[in-house]
């Protein structure tokens, strides 16, 4: 074990206690690109049922907002949108908004956040549920473009046959995103 702080309890730490543990936590979020990729390539072998594993849903999911011509942060964002499976099965959609929050725009994380529920349009109903539960964000300036995510990109993307783009491609654009100075002003701003 390395260098540790001083206190048993937060309050007491010192200036020079918050400092290292400061630089600690930005040397630890250099590696949230492989992380991230580690955590897309379990998916691979996560629920199961589908045509498609969650990895190659996950792909085929980039791999359309990139062929409609999304920008870096939205393909990302489809890339990453069910990263959260592995752990939040019932509220994914927010664990994948929380990950990706502190380096785009407000806008694509909204539509992450959301599209769990945009989803259920095309499948409450066969479960007794509210196919319409979106509705409630309906006005919403970025209603419509979450209900484009889950129509073109999300709900899509089960096809086996379907051309993806391998893992290894999306490495330079996970980087690229997660490399970025998280709540950079630059990047995390709400859209116009």
């Amino acid at each position: 074990m390395g260098k540790t702080v001083s206190f048993l309890q937060m309050k007491d730490g010192t200036r020079e206690d918050y400092l290292m543990l400061d630089q600690s936590e930005r040397d630890f979020a250099r590696g949230l690109p492989e992380r991230i990729m580690e955590g897309l390539a379990k998916l691979d072998h996560s629920l199961e049922g589908y045509k498609v594993s969650r990895l190659e849903h996950s792909l085929q999911s980039a791999t359309r907002a990139e062929a409609d011509g999304a920008d870096t942060e939205m393909v990302v964002a489809a890339l990453i949108h069910d990263i959260g499976d592995e752990l939040a099965p019932y509220n994914h959609a927010e664990i994948a908004a929380g990950i990706i929050r502190p380096y785009v725009r407000d806008e694509v994380t909204w539509v992450i956040e959301k599209h769990g529920i945009f989803q259920m349009y095309y499948y409450a109903h066969h479960l007794g549920g509210n196919r319409n539960a979106r509705d409630e964000f309906r006005g919403h300036r970025w209603y419509g473009i979450c209900e484009r995510f889950c129509e073109s990109w999300d709900q899509a993307s089960f096809d086996p046959d379907y051309a993806t783009k391998p893992l290894a491609y999306w490495e330079p654009k996970v980087r690229e995103i997660f490399g970025r100075k998280a709540h950079d002003p630059r990047y995390v701003k709400s859209a116009a």
